[in-house]
């Protein structure tokens, strides 16, 4: 049929995660970005700022300016929006623990931009629940932290109307092994824990709940598995319409509106063979994007070489294009939805919801989010999941090309030099990133800092919103260390709960002889160096609280027969060495994903070495570049495993040789 082109949707919002080094490097990352047609802005925050320390904490070395731009006062954030358009901005800012205090900063900045804080556009992710779970940057005990959450929704509600004040993210549960049912289930439960807390508080008029529930966002993962990824969006949809309208008693569609940006899959690209990378980007972007009733709002795609470290400008355009392409090549807007009617695709949904709601029902009978984190059951179930879905990889029965099928390739123009496919931070920027943050505490007013700290730490302790305290704390001066350890002395710090202790065992003796061979091998040295098991310490040092892989590490080789010491996340060097020592352990396993293993491992390896246990072997495993790799096995660390390393039982035999070696035991057979 001829006639007049359909009118196009307008595109989703356009990201890009991004923030490095320093507030002057990301913002001219940022405003070239823009330039490139990207349509919003995604900060991304390194971990000091996340997890509530200034740069010059001893946790915090190594850390600075690697995963993120160090924001840890107002002069930063300045530098980091210098230039840009606030209200015409649409700013994502992933943060949590810290939101309120980021927040603060950039509506103070606007201000000072001359924009109306009313017309400020934007989402803070102020999820804490899967920081707990999955992602590790929290710093409050759960109830302190929903106040935070719940005062800043009732602030930007009645102060910042057009602020999505939470983007409840299930993005990263799927990355720590949540099945889709888990996923929709956990993120729903947090919902629902958000909104009643809210409600409860007082701080919202029985009239305006509508505006509430119009606010909250959530950040969805899309994996490589299209059709039960499409389902998935259609279910969350389906499931958010049910809960606001039956629970909270929400008329308005528009306001139940399931409201949703996306990352798509890290957890699935691979660093053997990365170019495979691009087409699973694009396929799980589709799955986001064709079904126009389940359409994301906003996307940001990860770039191809993630796995093998931080992406350079051009990688991040890479993925910017590809989204350019779909939307203003394709016709892909120009038609209503496209599964609409599908037997299939109905039938999916169907299920995914059936199964999704009785996981909910389930955790409400726990008690809710809250109390279902701190007993432990959503983690450890999280654990589970992962582990039986590397079981089922490394039994070749989920297959990843590139990784367990298909391995033989040409070489690959793209990695041939491999330390100019990524980006590097500069080693001397924490230096300068310190010096700068001296300079800024010795040149403001000392008094109206402290007296915004004391204001602060008495409205913690009373029921006053914690907003108002946060804003003159930004207005003052304060860092961002400053105002969370005057939280930190009223509210105390949590340490969240492993899951590895509640996870089962994973893979059984009799479907895996590999496991059963390393067992054999386990038991035999224990007994050759006398003293009970062999004991294994997993260590997270610094502030990098992605544990996925440290989890597996110590589920498998508890499953192998070792007694594993982990105490999970954000731990010093000193602190391991003292616990290596302490439980006598027999290796130590070192689990870094940030980028701080030059800094970090080399200060285990000393301390060791001052304190008399130089002979235990250490290993270490991460997202660490070739380069480093050497460089870390020349300092004297036994063995270094990446994502390419996809054969945890195979890691834990290579852990039992290196336990043989450093006793001077003779080698055993290893059962191919």
């Amino acid at each position: 049929m001829s006639g007049a082109p359909r009118p196009k949707d307008r595109p989703w919002l356009m990201r890009t995660y991004a923030g490095h080094s320093t507030a002057e490097a990301s913002n001219e990352l940022y405003r070239r970005n823009l330039a490139k047609g990207q349509t919003g802005l995604s900060v991304a925050f390194d971990l000091p700022t996340q997890t509530g320390y200034d740069p010059d904490h001893i946790l915090a070395r190594g850390e600075v300016g690697r995963v993120g731009v160090p924001v840890s006062h107002l002069g930063d954030m300045r530098r980091l929006f210098q230039e840009i358009p606030l209200e015409r901005m649409n700013t994502s800012m992933t943060i949590n623990a810290t939101a309120m205090w980021l927040l603060a900063l950039y509506q103070v900045v606007a201000e000072e931009h001359g924009a109306d804080t009313a017309e400020l556009q934007g989402t803070t992710q102020n999820d804490i629940v899967k920081e707990y779970l999955s992602r590790g940057t929290h710093v409050f005990p759960p109830g302190p932290s929903l106040r935070l959450t719940t005062d800043m929704i009732a602030y930007t509600v009645n102060h910042i109307p057009k602020w999505n004040p939470i983007n409840i993210c299930s993005y990263h549960l799927q990355e720590a092994g949540a099945t889709p049912v888990q996923e929709i289930a956990f993120a729903m439960s947090t919902a629902v824990a958000v909104l009643d807390a809210v409600f409860a508080s007082g701080q919202v008029p029985e009239d305006r709940k509508g505006d509430v529930v119009a606010r909250i966002s959530f950040f969805v993962n899309a994996g490589v598995r299209f059709i039960e990824e499409m389902c998935k969006m259609r279910a969350f949809g389906r499931i958010w319409d049910r809960i606001t309208r039956e629970r909270y008693g929400i008329e308005n569609p528009k306001h139940r509106r399931f409201r949703y940006g996306v990352q798509v899959n890290s957890l699935g690209l691979t660093e053997a063979q990365p170019e495979n990378n691009v087409q699973r980007i694009v396929l799980e972007m589709l799955a986001v994007t064709l079904s126009k009733d389940a359409r994301a709002r906003a996307v940001q795609l990860p770039a191809w070489n993630e796995a093998l470290g931080l992406p350079r400008p051009w990688d991040q355009q890479w993925s910017l294009r590809i989204q350019q392409v779909l939307a203003h090549e394709s016709d892909l807007l120009e038609y209503d939805d496209v599964f609409e009617g599908s037997h299939v695709i109905e039938s999916k949904v169907a299920t995914l919801v059936e199964e999704a709601e009785a996981e909910i029902e389930r955790i409400q009978e726990m008690g809710g989010a809250m109390a279902a984190v701190e007993t432990g059951y959503l983690k450890a179930r999280l654990v589970a999941s992962h582990s039986e879905r590397r079981a089922r990889i490394e039994a070749g029965e989920e297959k990843i090309v590139g990784v367990n099928c298909y391995e033989s390739t040409e070489p690959n123009p793209l990695t041939a030099d491999l330390d100019t496919a990524i980006m590097t931070v500069d080693p001397e920027n924490e230096a300068r990133v310190v010096s700068a943050l001296h300079t800024w505490r010795e040149q403001r007013d000392e008094g109206p800092a402290q007296d915004a700290l004391g204001a602060l730490r008495k409205a913690a302790v009373g029921t006053d919103n914690l907003m108002e305290a946060t804003l003159r704390c930004a207005r003052a001066g304060v860092t961002t260390g400053e105002w969370a350890w005057a939280l930190r002395d009223v509210f105390g710090e949590y340490r969240a709960p492993t899951g590895v202790g509640g996870a089962p065992v994973a893979v059984a003796t009799e479907a895996g002889p590999l496991l059963a061979s390393v067992r054999e091998r386990v038991e035999k040295t224990a007994a050759e160096l006398g003293g009970g098991r062999l004991r294994l310490l997993v260590g997270k040092p610094g502030l990098d609280g992605h544990s996925n892989g440290a989890e597996q590490i110590a589920v498998r080789a508890r499953d192998a027969g070792f007694e594993v010491v982990y105490q999970g996340i954000r731990l010093t060097p000193e602190q391991i060495v003292s616990a290596a020592v302490a439980e006598d352990v027999h290796c130590v396993g070192l689990s870094i994903l940030s980028g701080s293993h030059a800094e970090l491992v080399p200060d285990v390896l000393d301390r060791l070495r001052t304190a008399g246990a130089q002979d235990i072997p250490v290993i270490v495993g991460g997202i660490i570049p070739a380069a480093d790799a050497a460089a870390l096995r020349a300092a004297g660390v036994a063995a270094v495993f990446t994502p390419k390393d996809f054969g945890i039982t195979e890691i834990i035999g290579r852990i039992v040789d290196e336990i043989r070696a450093a006793n001077t035991l003779p080698p055993l057979e290893v059962l191919v």
